[in-house]
């Protein structure tokens, strides 16, 4: 089913370290034994699909039994009649190699842009810890055993806010574009503030305008909560230009790239002596010209794969343990040469969209990430013609 097709990828996440995370996760205690049910939603369809599984933080081969896909029937159920087997190499269980990635083959599934899907992965062996993404803001549902055949989710009755394993859905087929977009951020392209559950996600939000005006293109979220663009953290993802080939250009079927990042780089030094969580280490204070020079590095290399590139301001964050006015004097200088220099082939103004961070009406809360209503604001500010 692989064949000579031209897969593009309808659904991403930002693979991490195993670790704490904000939240309690599965990650360090492995999946070994375990059905791991887990939901996400497709900025294009097609008529094909594969899934692209993930042990790049792992030690040893992570052992797949086996793995489903299927159309979601809400929580942990799928809709009975869509249930595919994926295999990869031709077999229904293998292995992913330590620090690798693996595509499964193609499997005929039909899904239209913005469609549910539901993957299934059921690990029979100890997996040791296991590579994830900590920030879902969606339900992922685990059951001891193997699950795979149950349509129902009442097995599924562990759920945690991250996902597992899982980095890509990809799709083929007629009317597949191949010009995605790549948002590569920190929490803010993560959805942090956003409710859990209700797609209210910067990409998510754009992709739901692309196919309202008629033009559906993947909108693929690459963001990490914490993430800079300069600073490795083994918590908080690989720093942006670190991880910018494999989370970026290594996306098949992309056109574009925004970059959306920076406010980490600038604020988490503020926070060194006393941090609100431990795993924001290490705090260090990035210069301004250094948040610069790493922006430049990933408009090079992006424009040297033919992508177009979008850089995005960063937004407020007075009233938060970041603001300080070393930290709101960089920031400044950062968002200044975003807009003036012309390095970007276009601009996505957000810090001019929400304004004030204590302002209430996009605010969470934190006076850093925004609200439902801050997303909303500053997915319609978007000229659609720019990305």
């Amino acid at each position: 089913m692989t064949g000579d097709r031209r897969w593009s990828a309808a659904w991403t996440t930002a693979p991490q370290r195993p670790g704490p995370g904000f939240a309690p996760n599965w990650s360090e205690e492995g999946l070994g034994g375990w059905t791991v049910r887990q939901t996400v939603r497709l900025g294009i369809g097609g008529d094909a699909l594969r899934i692209r599984l993930s042990n790049r933080y792992g030690a040893a081969p992570l052992r797949i039994a086996g793995a489903t896909v299927a159309a979601s029937a809400g929580g942990a159920a799928v809709k009975p009649g869509t249930v595919r087997e994926l295999t990869a190499g031709g077999a229904p269980s293998f292995a992913v190699p330590p620090g690798a990635d693996l595509a499964t083959d193609g499997v005929p599934f039909p899904a239209g842009p913005l469609d549910a899907v539901t993957i299934t992965l059921a690990l029979d062996e100890p997996s040791g810890p296991v590579t994830f993404h900590a920030q879902a803001l969606a339900t992922t549902y685990r059951a001891a055993g193997d699950r795979r055949g149950d349509g129902g989710g009442a097995a599924f009755t562990e759920r945690s806010q991250s996902w597992y394993l899982l980095a890509g859905v990809d799709v083929a087929g007629t009317g597949v574009a191949g010009d995605g977009i790549v948002v590569i951020g920190d929490s803010l392209t993560d959805g942090t503030g956003g409710t859990p559950g209700t797609d209210q996600r910067l990409p998510d939000l754009l992709a739901r305008r692309l196919v309202a005006a008629g033009r559906p293109r993947a909108v693929l979220n690459q963001g990490i909560g914490g993430n800079r663009v300069t600073v490795d953290s083994p918590w908080l993802g690989d720093g942006a230009t670190t991880r910018f080939d494999r989370d970026v250009l290594a996306q098949p079927g992309v056109g574009t790239v925004v970059v959306f990042a920076g406010i980490n780089d600038v604020g988490i030094g503020e926070v060194a002596d006393d941090p609100p969580f431990p795993i924001l280490a290490p705090c260090t204070v990035v210069p301004a010209a250094e948040v610069v020079a790493g922006h430049r590095d990933m408009i090079r290399r992006a424009r040297a794969a033919g992508l177009r590139t979008v850089g995005a301001t960063l937004g407020p964050m007075r009233g938060s343990a970041f603001s300080t006015a070393r930290s709101e004097a960089a920031r400044a200088e950062v968002n200044a040469w975003i807009r003036g220099s012309g390095e970007y082939d276009a601009v996505l103004d957000f810090a001019a969209v929400l304004g004030d961070a204590l302002d209430p009406v996009h605010d969470s809360g934190d006076h850093l990430h925004p609200g439902d209503a801050g997303y909303r604001a500053m997915a319609a500010a978007v000229d659609l013609g720019v990305l």
